[in-house]
Parts: C-alpha cells; structure tokens; sequence
C-alpha cells in the first residue's frame, strides 16, 4: 500500500515544484569592474548560491557608456552621473539574473546599504569594500527595475529555465 501512495505524493510534489517555479522572482545583479578587478567574483557568486538562489543567466561584458547611461537612466539629474557612468564603462562588468523566492529584497539584504560605510557587516558591501564610489556591486531595487534591468542587458533567450536538484531541499513541502 505505501508504494501506492508514493506515487501520487511524488506527482504532487513534482506539481508544487513546478508552480513554484512558475512563479519564482528574479532580479539583476551586476558585479562592477571594481568587483571584477580585484578577484570578487566567486566571493559574490557563492554568496547567493549559498543563501540557496538560482543563477539563471551570467556574462561578462565591458558596457559602452551610453549603455551605462540607459542603466542609470533615473540617477540621470544626480551630479555624479557622468561619473558614475564612466565608472561602470570603465572596465568589465559581470552580468547576472538570479532567481528565488524573494531574491529581490533578500538579495538586497546580502549586498548592504549603498554606502559601505553603513553596510553590516556579513553583506557584501559591508565585508568588501570601503568607499560608496567603489562598493562592488549593483541590485535592482525593486520588481519593476529588475524586469527593466534584465531587459535591458539580457535577451530572453539568454536566460535559461530549469529546475536545480536542490530545489526541493530549500522549498520542498514537508
């Protein structure tokens, strides 16, 4: 009898999983060429992978500065925006699409406060860097930026869809 019962479990559990996928969040995280020069990048991967987050698109690419602009589009009045934008023109960026149940806010929580002076420590800014024009790395802010942002450095056929093997360990239903 109790094989008889796996079954069905199982394919609810399959049916959980994928409509838990179907519904995931995703956001953009940039590690900036400060990040990328000094060797930060598996740092600052294996931190979201720890937390248990889904890479589910990454490229390494050098923006031209009228890209940056786009990026930057909202701080585009803000005084430090042409230096900002030359900053992240400057030199390789690492480009990624994480995804997960609140990736967006929590992902901001890993990352830190703007200003790495403010940040906790344990987030990435607040362990990692020291002064607000070099703080590492860059997430959306919200929802609305991360369908934006994800747009506007990835094409849809850039971002892959699958289902990881440890899915079930970090959402499984008990």
């Amino acid at each position: 009898m109790a094989g008889l019962l796996a079954l069905p479990a199982a394919a609810y559990m399959l049916q959980e999983q994928e409509a838990r996928a179907a519904e995931m969040e995703r956001t953009f995280i940039a590690i900036k060429p400060d990040g990328v020069q000094r060797g930060l990048i598996s740092e600052i991967l294996s931190r979201f992978e720890r937390k248990g987050f889904k890479l589910v698109g990454i490229k390494i690419v050098v923006p031209q500065k009228d890209f940056a602009q786009k990026h930057y589009h909202d701080l585009k009045d803000r005084p430090f925006f042409n230096g900002l934008c030359g900053f992240l023109s400057s030199g390789p960026v690492v480009a990624m699409v994480w995804e997960g149940e609140g990736v967006i806010k929590y992902g901001r929580k890993l990352i830190g406060a703007t200003d790495p002076q403010k940040s906790e420590p344990g987030t990435i800014r607040g362990d990692l860097a020291v002064v607000v024009g070099r703080n590492i790395i860059h997430g959306s802010d919200g929802p609305e930026t991360a369908k934006d942002e994800i747009k506007l450095w990835f094409k849809p056929e850039e971002l892959v869809k699958y289902t990881s093997n440890a899915e079930k360990w970090i959402y499984g239903v008990n």
